[in-house]
């Protein structure tokens, strides 16, 4: 059977051996020396992870799911023991030998990354309406002619101020949801030392009918993560955060902050490069 090499993450040199099971099917999760940097890597099934097999397996959520939560398990075993830049879910090179060659390449920016996560530790923090909130009808309805209903407008003017009705409500929400978004950000950039905003999740994936307004991720030093618990009370009893409800997890791996681009780890002829 042909191997390919499976990189999880980089650290430096000298940190403890890594007892976490990888993918299935592989070999021993293992530390590959890149003179002061160390690659935390896996031999696994050049076939089940070709470009073509991973295409087909990451049409499956629940395949993909299952990559992820290895490529994480790893990940953070790695750096419960030493600063770790995370690389990318799927990172692949044909053998150790490439696999040196790319990220010896990429040392210095791996240095510098490390260099940045040092000592830190990533949270997210949320903000979402505390409530759900009906949706309102497009800003279109203003042009639109009104329908023959029961509880229609008797006159055009009443029809066009409750337009202005609802127009009026939406532009409060969405400023009240602005000053809530500042007013975290700001009070947790205070604990932080880099942030980054993410997509806002749909309750179709949060699973909550609650909009969210907020989907931050903050590069917290480890000594201060008591500083940031107690930032993060007092928004939650700030009054003028009143309908909106705060939430933070972690700490994590700080993948936010530490991302490295580097050459394309699957070759085009789908094998690993």
């Amino acid at each position: 059977m042909t191997y390919a090499t499976y990189v999880y993450a980089v650290r430096r040199t000298g940190g403890p051996e890594i007892h976490s099971p990888g993918h299935d099917g592989g070999g021993p999760v293992r530390l590959l020396p890149l003179g002061s940097l160390t690659a935390v890597v896996q031999d696994v099934p050049a076939a089940e992870f070709s470009e073509e097999a991973l295409r087909q397996r990451f049409t499956d959520r629940l395949d993909l799911e299952r990559c992820a939560r290895t490529h994480h398990r790893v990940v953070s075993a790695a750096a419960a023991g030493a600063a770790t830049v995370p690389l990318p879910l799927a990172t692949l090179y044909a053998n150790d030998v490439r696999t040196k060659v790319v990220l010896e390449e990429h040392a210095e920016r791996l240095s510098e990354a490390l260099h940045r996560v040092t000592g830190h530790v990533e949270w997210a923090v949320k903000v979402h309406r505390d409530t759900a909130v009906p949706l309102l009808e497009p800003d279109a309805d203003a042009d639109a002619p009104a329908a023959s209903a029961p509880d229609e407008p008797a006159t055009g003017r009443e029809y066009l101020a409750r337009v202005r009705d609802r127009r009026a409500t939406r532009e409060r929400r969405q400023e009240s949801a602005l000053d809530a978004v500042d007013l975290v950000d700001r009070v947790v950039r205070t604990v932080a030392v880099a942030s980054v905003r993410r997509p806002l999740h749909g309750v179709e994936l949060t699973g909550r009918d609650r909009p969210q307004v907020m989907n931050g991720a903050y590069l917290v030093p480890q000594d201060d993560e008591r500083l940031l618990s107690a930032a993060l009370d007092t928004l939650r009893q700030d009054p003028r955060l009143s309908g909106f409800a705060v939430e933070a997890s972690g700490p994590w791996v700080p993948y936010s902050f530490a991302s490295v681009a580097l050459t394309e780890g699957v070759g085009r002829d789908g094998a690993p490069a």
